[in-house]
């Protein structure tokens, strides 16, 4: 299963997952660099999550706890 990891994410790269239409070679490069993308032939915006893994949710509720206490 971790070998799935790299080859599903290239796989994201090769069409535009709202109509299916296949993203030029160009179009993938910039997907990759840029983390966003519009498809030309839908319109769709593409945007690629920043993260590679969930951010860490323990944090946010920590510091709502520290706010109220004030």
């Amino acid at each position: 299963m971790p070998n799935e990891g790299p080859e599903q994410k290239q796989k994201a790269f090769d069409a535009c997952p709202h109509c299916g239409k296949k993203l030029s070679p160009w179009q993938q490069v910039l997907l990759s660099v840029d983390r966003a993308l519009t498809c030309k032939n839908c319109w769709y915006r593409i945007i690629l999550d920043a993260y590679e893994k969930e951010p860490d949710k323990t944090k946010p509720d920590e510091e709502g706890k520290k706010e109220k206490g004030n």
